[in-house]
């Protein structure tokens, strides 16, 4: 998929940048694998805000996707390749040999027609699952599970992927997107291929009613906010916030680390790299 712009009639489609989805499948999402999907707006189940700035938006139906791959040893044909307004990568709408139809994601270079099967004994191909053990070194891969049958839950936002860098034991040596080197048990399935849709981080906004349109809210910042309401309000006149940043709650916005699982400490060979800047 190619990246569109627009010119400039007006002020804000002389900025607006959006990916061109004319390939992707036009018509309605395939019913029996939606559903309703309620808004919170941010509020918890006493009604009370927990996350600002959040609300509105066109409707949205969930799409049930399967992470498990549960068609074990199964083969299927990609059906058609979707737009999900649930996630950043595109789906795809698999018809097994028995009839069976289930969402997957869909990663890049992947077409209609074209086969996928789910096993050990399955072929290296974009779109096949496999265990990490049957997959060879240096091969991009995505939807990885940490735990063996506990889903993919690594490696599933638009042009993302993983790659093994080596063995260690009855683990595989993973190396993340964000740097960091873990051990993930080699059991675990992983799907080849890198995700579609990696244009995602260059799309721009261009108007303040598309982001209305994705269900979010003005944000408004603490500066300009009373001190009663935030950290950094109050002060005469403009005033920079007088402290180091912090959220509305007073947590710390630059590097605090708030991971706290010492469990799974010893599978992380190297931490992810520091943010420049």
């Amino acid at each position: 998929m190619s990246l569109k712009t627009f010119k400039p009639y007006t002020k804000s489609t002389r900025g607006t940048i959006l990916v061109d989805r004319a390939k992707l499948w036009k018509g309605k999402p395939y019913k029996p694998l939606t559903t309703v999907k309620y808004s919170s707006s941010g509020r918890n189940n006493q009604g009370r805000i927990t996350s600002r700035n959040l609300g509105g938006g066109h409707k949205q139906k969930y799409r049930t996707i399967d992470f498990y791959r549960k068609k074990k040893g199964s083969k299927g044909e990609v059906e058609r390749v979707e737009y999900d307004p649930n996630r950043s990568c595109y789906i795809m709408l698999i018809k097994f040999d028995d009839g069976e139809k289930y969402y997957y994601l869909a990663p890049q270079g992947i077409k209609i027609g074209d086969r996928i099967s789910n096993g050990a004994d399955s072929e290296i191909k974009v779109g096949n699952c496999l265990p990490l053990s049957e997959i060879p070194v240096g091969i991009d891969i995505h939807n990885v599970e940490i735990n063996p049958g506990g889903g993919g839950k690594v490696a599933r936002s638009a042009g993302t992927s993983v790659s093994i860098s080596g063995t260690d034991g009855n683990y595989s040596i993973i190396k993340m997107a964000s740097g960091e080197v873990r051990k993930i048990d080699s059991r675990s399935l992983a799907t080849i291929g890198v995700l579609s849709n990696p244009d995602q981080k260059n799309i721009k906004i261009g108007k303040a009613g598309r982001s209305r349109w994705l269900g979010r809210r003005p944000h408004t910042r603490g500066v300009v906010m009373n001190p009663v309401d935030h950290p950094h309000g109050g002060g005469e006149g403009k005033s920079a916030g007088g402290r180091h940043p912090v959220s509305r709650t007073g947590q710390s916005a630059k590097g605090l680390k708030t991971r706290d699982n010492k469990r799974t400490d010893k599978y992380i060979i190297r931490r992810r790299n520091k943010k420049k800047g």
